[in-house]
């Protein structure tokens, strides 16, 4: 499988053990993790590593300083985000390959500016948001992940 097909951007995430979690996904699947800063620890905090344990050789990561220098540096043809404000279900996209999967910062979403732009490319994971606030990002990056690699057929690529 090409590197390039599969592309996870976390948007200012603050929990080092989600994105160390997201880390190790993507070494397994082979997708490129982008972090959007400012980010709320350090890549080589130990809550990091310890989450990605000893995959991160293999981790395909690149930094951006900001939402614009990601867009600008990468030009995403196929962007889709999500919110648990979409009113479209993951499974109704159809993920075109390179794919780029945009999750916002765990306490804060991604902000408006970025909903305004892309309203019609947030899609939401089905949740009973009135018991439980939001999945946890990492649950929710793999299942995501996962409809692409299905959606595209990548499953036997994986192995």
């Amino acid at each position: 499988m090409q590197q390039n097909k599969l592309n996870i951007v976390l948007y200012q995430p603050v929990i080092p053990q989600n994105t160390g979690s997201i880390a190790r996904m993507c070494a397994c699947t082979g997708a490129i993790l982008h972090l959007i800063h400012p980010l709320g620890f350090q890549i080589d905090d130990a809550a990091v590593k310890r989450a990605g344990l000893d995959y991160w050789p293999f981790v395909d990561l690149k930094t951006h300083n900001s939402w614009e220098d990601f867009m600008n540096s990468e030009q995403p043809k196929h962007l889709t985000l999500y919110s648990k404000f979409a009113s479209q279900i993951y499974t109704e996209a159809h993920y075109s390959l390179p794919s780029y999967l945009v999750f916002g910062s765990e306490t804060k979403g991604l902000p408006p500016s970025i909903h305004e732009e892309f309203t019609t490319q947030f899609y939401k994971i089905p949740m009973r948001t009135s018991i439980v606030r939001s999945l946890n990002l990492a649950q929710s990056a793999a299942i995501v992940l996962y409809e692409v690699i299905r959606q595209n057929n990548l499953g036997v690529e994986l192995t």
